[in-house]
């Protein structure tokens, strides 16, 4: 025995199995049942991460309902002051209302996320994890202290086989040198036969302390040995334990991580799948043919025409002239191509005064004559003595026809949009302006009235309210 003993042999290289008792690993290591008790600090921190991942998604589902909200309130009020009309301004529209749906889908997620899965989280972290006031968890203490309680027989049992294996390599080295020596003896002629005695007699005390510490450690790991299945046992109950324990959290995460799933995938709701049919729906009616018949129908050849016709003098209609008609007495007699150009001015006034991507406003009619006017300026003339030499004040009298007002009379009013004056005799003005109004509506929509600065003159009524 004593000459195949090697110094290595107590050199043995621990493992890191989960069997090993941690007082004899080596520096750092400790066996695998401290990474099974690591484990439940691990699973709650775990669900700490699992409710930050939760509720960081829920931000972003919340930004992404808020950014499709403001998206679609700006585009909507966009397409409906843009110059899209009919059906495909619907459709258009109808991508808006998609947003918004979605929006709300979204902010539902969000909620679901935060009042379901991240509370259903944060509720069984508080029920499986008990803090104690000195600090770590319950059930990390218990795990550890049931596998200390495990390993304390076979531990105790191993310190007494690693003690009786010390000596036992001890009494071996003790062995070897004194054989070393009595060689050494037997081969110089200085040692005396005495000395050689005493040599062997060393070597022969050497090989019955080895014997015994061989003896005794073998003895000793005879029941370190029988105490193993116990000690196997043992671990396994506590290690079922901790796996129960476990399995309970692993089953959780998965199941909430399905909620999550089932929150986040709108294509189950049949809300969500509603919306895109009710989109198709709005984009696929949208028709060409009925909104170019409604351009027709609405700012066409399709618009009605008070076509000119011919008319009978009947002088009980005479005091029916308007004072706007009245305010072209002294121009020259209007021709049918002055038809067009009286259009134009409307049509160009109303480009000039109205954005043209605001639908709502009003427009001024066009039709500003009559047949009357062809006879209106002899009349005139005749009346006030020849042209613009006769009575009333020259030139000055016939061009302003309301310099005979009371300009204490009238009714404040409120203008609803810009309008500039397209005539001598029309007032100019911006939306919310105050002015005053002289006398009421004619037939033709036109008020009579007058601006902060005095000027008199004529202004379409359905531009102002009253104050």
């Amino acid at each position: 025995m004593s000459g195949t003993f090697d110094e290595s042999v107590s050199l043995e290289e621990s493992t890191d199995s989960f069997w090993e008792i941690g007082l004899f690993c080596p520096v750092g290591k400790v066996g695998n049942y401290k990474r099974t008790v690591k484990r439940i600090d691990d699973g709650h921190r775990l669900c700490n991460d699992l409710m930050n991942c939760i509720q960081e998604r829920a931000k972003i589902e919340k930004a992404y309902s808020q950014q499709l909200t403001d998206w679609s309130k700006r585009w909507r009020l966009l397409v409906d002051k843009g110059p899209q009309y009919g059906t495909v301004e619907r459709a258009w529209t109808s991508l808006m209302t998609e947003a918004e749906k979605v929006s709300d889908l979204h902010h539902e997620v969000k909620n679901n996320l935060m009042a379901e899965a991240f509370e259903k989280v944060k509720n069984w972290q508080k029920d499986s994890y008990h803090k104690q006031m000195m600090g770590g968890f319950k059930e990390t203490k218990e795990a550890d202290e049931g596998f200390k309680k495990a390993q304390k027989p076979w531990a105790k049992k191993l310190k007494e086989l690693e003690g009786a294996k010390k000596v036992y390599h001890a009494a071996c080295k003790e062995e070897k040198l004194a054989s070393a020596r009595e060689s050494n003896g037997k081969s110089e002629a200085s040692v005396t036969s005495d000395q050689l005695k005493k040599l062997h007699e060393k070597v022969d005390r050497c090989k019955v302390d080895s014997q015994k510490a061989k003896d005794r450690y073998e003895k000793s790991l005879d029941e370190l040995n029988k105490c193993t299945p116990q000690y196997m046992e043992s671990m396994e109950q506590v290690f079922d334990q901790s796996q129960q324990f476990e399995d309970k959290r692993l089953s959780f995460i998965r199941e909430v991580l399905l909620d999550v799933k089932r929150h986040l995938n709108l294509t189950e709701n049949q809300s969500y799948a509603s919306v895109y049919q009710e989109l198709e729906q709005s984009i696929t009616s949208a028709s060409a043919q009925d909104d170019l018949q409604w351009f027709k129908n609405n700012h066409g050849p399709g618009m009605y025409m008070n076509w000119p016709q011919f008319e009978e003098y009947n002088p009980d209609l005479s005091h029916n002239i308007t004072k706007r008609e009245k305010s072209k007495k002294g121009s020259d007699s209007i021709m049918l191509t002055n038809v067009t150009t009286a259009v134009d001015r409307a049509q160009a006034g109303d480009q000039g005064s109205v954005n043209s991507y605001d639908k709502s406003q009003p427009h001024r009619a066009s039709n500003e004559w009559s047949d009357e006017d062809q006879t209106a300026p002899n009349s005139a003339s005749d009346a006030n003595g020849g042209g613009t030499g006769g009575t009333g004040g020259g030139s000055g009298g016939a061009d302003n026809p309301f310099d005979d007002d009371d300009p204490a009379d009238g009714v404040r009013v409120r203008a609803l949009y810009d309008y500039e004056g397209q005539e001598q005799d029309e007032l100019s003005f911006r939306a919310g302006e105050e002015l005053t109004k002289l006398e009421d509506e004619d037939e033709q929509g036109w008020c009579k009235g007058r601006l902060e600065s005095g000027q008199l003159g004529l202004y379409p009524a359905n531009y102002v309210e009253p104050i």
